[in-house]
């Protein structure tokens, strides 16, 4: 059984998180699509999904009935449901040069939560966090913001709406105590253009090839992935391999069981 920590002390001590960004209304097929393959790699729905209420400002979730069942359907099957920002959308003016470089290259415009101040980081969570728990029918395991970019608004407004947990580029963490429960990089997949395409392919490859010397590995797909059948290939390799190697598990086993950060 792929994941299964009875196999061997090794696999049991080295963990594989999997999750599926962006979900919304908007790419219903692509996110169909990705559910089914990487479920049918782990066995079962055992992966996270991050879930935006109004992509853009153009799919919203309390709109999309049929949708909102799915999401349900999802969440009552063990999938663990994120809040993943409120439109995904970046539309603030930032005001220094290393953040406007972040949001224009890092991430095509996405990075929502990069140039908010803390009141409209904290009301988008707590609207958004409404919509997807309406739907959903269960709390939110925690938030995740879009492009795994927080400005210090974003880490305020974390704090006060009190989510389980958080995630970036290199770390997952609590924001009520910013304890830090899983550290590494993410294995993500680009789609925007053949050179994004081309390095995160090798990057990838070298995630399947290296050594399991971190604790803690973490794997996430996006829609724009399937529209490349070289994407799908590598995503199906990669998680199949770690997923061999190590145990497959949900964002709430990084908590700590002891009170003490892992």
């Amino acid at each position: 059984m792929i994941g299964d920590p009875r196999r061997d002390g090794a696999a049991a001590n080295r963990r594989l998180v999997v999750s599926i960004h962006d979900v919304s209304p908007a790419f219903a097929d692509p996110i169909e699509q990705l559910a089914e393959t990487i479920g049918a790699i782990l066995g079962g729905p055992r992966f996270a999904m991050l879930v935006v209420p109004d992509h853009w400002g153009r799919a919203p979730l309390d709109r999309s009935p049929a949708f909102a069942r799915r999401l349900r359907h999802w969440a009552d099957a063990g999938v663990e449901m994120f809040l993943h920002g409120w439109f995904h959308r970046d539309g603030s003016d930032h005001p220094t040069a290393a953040a406007a470089m972040k949001a224009r290259y890092m991430t095509a415009g996405e990075g929502e939560f990069l140039g908010l101040g803390a009141d409209e980081a904290e009301d988008r969570m707590r609207r958004g966090r409404a919509v997807v728990e309406d739907a959903i029918g269960r709390p939110v395991a925690g938030f995740i913001a879009p492009a795994w970019l927080y400005g210090a608004g974003a880490r305020a407004a974390l704090k006060a709406c009190d989510f389980a947990l958080a995630e970036d580029h290199v770390r997952v963490w609590q924001p009520a105590t910013e304890a830090i429960v899983a550290r590494g990089p993410v294995v993500t997949w680009a789609s925007r253009s053949a050179a994004r395409t081309a390095s995160s392919l090798a990057v990838a490859a070298a995630a399947r090839a290296l050594p399991d010397w971190l604790p803690t590995l973490r794997v996430a797909v996006h829609p724009g992935d399937v529209t490349k059948a070289s994407l799908m290939t590598s995503i199906a390799q990669t998680i199949g391999t770690l997923a061999a190697r190590r145990t497959v598990a949900r964002y709430a086993d990084l908590l700590p069981q002891d009170g003490a950060a892992a």
